[in-house]
């Protein structure tokens, strides 16, 4: 009856996290196309002051989670540099979802595994199994497939997403180093780095896009009905990590990568059948490829850290230190 309670209870987790996923996802890219608020900068920013909020309110009042204490010095010596990071992985997603379809933003940031060992190799000169190098070679294959075939191409918004794994990448690599000895969890996480964040990147917001946001109130036909819209994408982006919290404390390492990949399967298949991008067999063969080599490499990164004395690859999502998306992704699922 208890196996059956936990399995239960993982499904309906995973499905919650799914939702918000795609919601999150799809609601972004609807403010950039259909509502024309073509201000990623804005959106983002509009995210981090939400997720801060509702962070502070599920720590503070509802104490869904105890805070984690940390020290101001700290604070800024090792939570800053991460925030920074952070946000740009966020803007580069946002930046990304304007001028690309979903389904080809989501298949690169599939790519995030690779660039994580890849930069581990370079700059820490870290060990790898070979295991972990072959799982490569399908995302690797994948991607390259998927961007050839890409009917909707995009330059800017190809560099944009392949530089956002990039920071994603980077973001988890110093997790393991500034982040020692604190035992972070997704609210925890929000509450510390989306007020860093807003900060970063309220001046930039208000200087490149602020007379352009200034001149879309006051032409822009439905305004009221809009700005809830891009509200509501906010609420959801925290709530978005505050379902990755029940997913990580409900499934297995496993199973939650598994559940990524399907999840950017889902994600591509609602929003094509919402914004109908045009998707090539061979950009679908891609995609497919590429979640399979995902898949794959978790399966390897998983059998690899239950053998004694093998050095450690990128960590699981149920690590020591959790670094999750506020608005997405894959590996850490963590922003957009």
């Amino acid at each position: 009856m208890e196996n059956s309670i936990g399995v239960v209870r993982s499904v309906l987790a995973i499905l919650q996290w799914w939702g918000f996923n795609v919601t999150v996802i799809i609601m972004n890219k609807w403010i950039f196309q259909k509502l024309n608020f073509k201000f990623p900068l804005s959106v983002s920013c509009i995210h981090f002051i939400c997720s801060a909020l509702g962070a502070y309110i599920a720590i503070k009042l509802f104490k869904v989670k105890p805070l984690i204490e940390v020290d101001p010095e700290d604070r800024w010596r090792r939570i800053f540099p991460m925030s920074f990071v952070f946000c740009i992985n966020i803007v580069l997603g946002n930046v990304s979802l304007r001028y690309i379809p979903v389904s080809f933003m989501q298949t690169i940031k599939s790519f995030t595994p690779a660039t994580t060992v890849f930069l581990q190799w370079l700059v820490w000169r870290k060990h790898f199994d070979w295991r972990i190098w072959a799982s490569l070679v399908p995302i690797i294959g994948g991607i390259l497939l998927t961007s050839i075939t890409e009917l909707s191409f995009d330059i800017f918004g190809f560099c944009a997403a392949l530089i956002g794994c990039l920071a994603t990448s980077t973001k988890t690599i110093l997790a393991e180093s500034l982040l020692h000895g604190y035992k972070f969890d997704s609210i925890n996480t929000v509450y510390y780095m989306a007020p860093f964040a807003t900060m970063i990147l309220a001046v930039p917001a208000l200087v490149l896009e602020g007379s352009g946001v200034v001149n879309w109130l006051q032409t822009h036909e439905a305004v009221l009905p809009s700005m809830i819209i891009i509200l509501s994408s906010g609420v959801l982006a925290f709530c978005l990590n505050f379902s990755i919290f029940y997913v990580i404390h409900s499934t297995t390492a496993v199973t939650f990568n598994v559940a990524g990949n399907l999840k950017v399967a889902v994600a591509v298949l609602v929003s094509w059948l919402i914004f109908r991008n045009p998707i090539s067999v061979m950009n679908a063969l891609g995609c497919a490829v590429t979640l399979a080599g995902c898949t794959f490499y978790g399966f390897v990164k998983q059998k690899l850290s239950q053998q004694p004395g093998t050095p450690q690859t990128p960590r699981t999502p149920r690590s020591r230190v959790e670094m999750l998306p506020l608005v997405n992704d894959k590996q850490d699922k963590v922003f957009l």
